[in-house]
């Protein structure tokens, strides 16, 4: 998924000649904090709430203070990733698209990319979550997903997160199922550290008692 796949053209853009407050009452509506300035339909900068007000702005307008407005971007073929990047170091509600030739494509509002992400992980697609802990040197996709496709399993999504200057990987699996009692056995099995399972209490209550059971017929042997 592409920065120009993200973009909602419902949002509206400011111009130089508008005043704070019309663009303080436009991020009311649609609930954001920012909004792009196009002079002459070029984009020329991001202007917050919170400039409008800290600079008392409500009856000025625009152009009396674009020149001190940041203008962050990204082009309508950077990735997914990259857009959630600048998202995340800039803090920002909109973010503005441009073309790989300047003119302005359109903008990215949070909320969107929120629900982009969502896709992304397939959060609302039914299945358990089992996540895994393991030494980075230790982690092998391929091998992860033949023990979960041996149990007639689908990875939907997966990702990986470490702290830092640490060696542990913790390994987040979204599955197709939700019964995962085979899979998590699998993963023991193959000495895989289980750190956390998600999915129905029932189904994991079923799993825990079958576990229980088998461990109490072990210890009375």
């Amino acid at each position: 998924m592409i920065a120009q796949e993200l973009i909602n053209n419902n949002l509206p853009v400011l111009h130089c000649n508008d005043t704070g407050a019309k663009a303080l009452n436009i991020m009311d509506s649609f609930k954001v904090s920012h909004l792009p300035v196009l002079s002459n339909g070029q984009y020329v900068g991001l202007i917050s709430d919170t400039m409008i007000y800290d600079n008392e702005m409500e009856m000025c307008e625009l152009k009396d203070k674009i020149k001190a407005v940041s203008a962050p971007f990204v082009r309508n073929n950077q990735h997914l990733y990259e857009v959630m990047h600048v998202f995340n170091e800039l803090k920002i509600t909109v973010l503005p698209v441009l073309y790989l030739n300047d003119d302005y494509c359109g903008s990215i509002c949070v909320a969107d990319l929120t629900d982009s992400i969502s896709g992304l992980f397939s959060v609302h697609e039914p299945g358990a979550v089992i996540v895994l802990e393991l030494r980075r040197n230790d982690y092998s996709l391929t091998q992860i997903a033949q023990i979960v496709e041996s149990n007639d399993a689908k990875i939907l999504s997966l990702y990986t997160q470490s702290p830092p200057d640490s060696m542990e990987l913790d390994v987040s699996i979204k599955l197709n199922v939700s019964d995962v009692s085979s899979i998590v056995e699998t993963f023991v099995r193959y000495d895989y550290n289980i750190k956390a399972v998600y999915a129905d209490n029932s189904v994991l209550h079923d799993m825990y008692n079958e576990r229980y059971d088998m461990f109490m017929k072990y210890i009375n042997f």
